[in-house]
């Protein structure tokens, strides 16, 4: 086989600010893989590598492109994705990976599933990103209309004791029956704080709450999966962690109640499977979300979702960001109610 490597690149543009305790993204460079055989011509595959700044190991400002093609030389050279040389490349890795996958099904569906037959839909959670009270419960409320049973909040970019008030109001309106909230703090809460808050909150059903604490902090994040009245979600934690072996130890460290997968970010397809077997082998629950890719990795991790869990997903995952900006690229995905649902 004679592979062929080409990039190209696009700014996607949020519909509006989407604002985290990190900070507030309006922009998205992303750049696409184009892999093609030579041997098989008209046959491409696309993949995305989309890192995020601030938060992707692999973001290099000013340089990641150079680095990008570089490794698509590698690919062209080998005949082959090398997982070795990246691991410490996750956006790079997913680009290239799911370009493979896609040249190889010669299709846009990546798996004979039953999502990708257009049988059956993923169920998912409807995000509400952070804002005001006023803007945050008419987010909720927006996602409540399109027929999200499940719906989660961004939180720790206003004051505690507001977010507190929108969540108690929100469960004197609907309660967990109605509506299934998860919280995502983005590490916006100091360890010393992290357990008084979680005490607050348990009252109002809260079904997880992602990253309590900032990452790299794996002995205050395992004394707080001991003591949470919350179900604990592991997200940025799992950023870096490159190796099985590191991925074991720190598992085993913290033993979360979940982990949340974002191959953009987690070690593309190849390592979120490796994180998948451990979580299994220690009994933690997992859901898998985008990092606010386009919709070409959005597909490609919906895709993936399906093959994992069969036609029973068991929870909603984390997969209709691809709805945030204003020049996607077109997708058979759509979002029916609370599904997405891929429809060529």
């Amino acid at each position: 086989m004679s592979l062929r490597a080409t990039l190209t690149s696009r700014t996607l543009h949020f519909k509006e600010p989407a604002r985290t305790s990190r900070g507030c993204y309006t922009t998205h460079p992303v750049w696409y893989v184009h892999l093609s055989d030579t041997e098989r011509p008209g046959l491409v595959g696309i993949g995305e590598c989309a890192p995020l700044p601030d938060l992707s190991p692999d973001a290099l400002p000013g340089r990641y492109e150079q680095v990008l093609r570089a490794e698509c030389r590698h690919v062209e050279a080998t005949g082959r994705i090398d997982a070795g040389r990246l691991r410490a490349y996750p956006s790079m890795w997913f680009g290239l990976e799911t370009a493979w996958l896609h040249l190889r099904a010669g299709s846009p569906r990546l798996f004979d599933t039953a999502f990708s037959r257009g049988e059956s839909g993923i169920p998912i959670n409807g995000l509400v990103w952070m804002g005001d009270f006023t803007t945050m419960m008419q987010r909720l409320e927006a996602k409540l209309d399109a027929g999200f049973r499940c719906v989660k909040l961004k939180i720790g970019a206003i004051d505690f004791d507001s977010e507190l008030t929108l969540i108690r109001h929100i469960r004197r309106r609907f309660s967990e029956a109605d509506v299934e909230l998860r919280l995502d703090a983005n590490g916006a809460f100091r360890p010393d704080e992290a357990l008084h808050r979680l005490d607050a909150l348990a009252p109002y059903g809260i079904h997880s709450i992602e990253q309590p604490v900032r990452a790299g902090q794996p002995d205050a994040m395992a004394r707080i999966c001991r003591q949470t009245p919350i179900p604990v979600a592991l997200d940025e934690e799992l950023i870096g962690v490159q190796s099985p072996e590191a991925k074991r130890a720190l598992l085993e460290t913290v033993r979360p109640q979940f982990i949340i997968l974002k191959p953009t970010l987690h070690g593309a397809l190849t390592g979120a499977a490796e994180w998948l077997a451990e979580a299994d082998r220690l009994g933690i629950g997992y859901w898998m979300t985008s990092a606010l890719e386009s919709n070409v990795g959005l597909n490609a991790i919906a895709q993936w979702t399906a093959h994992r869990f069969g036609d029973d997903v068991p929870r909603p995952q984390g997969l209709g960001t691809g709805q945030l900006y204003i020049n996607n690229v077109s997708s058979p995905l759509c979002i029916v109610g609370d599904q997405l649902w891929y429809r060529e």
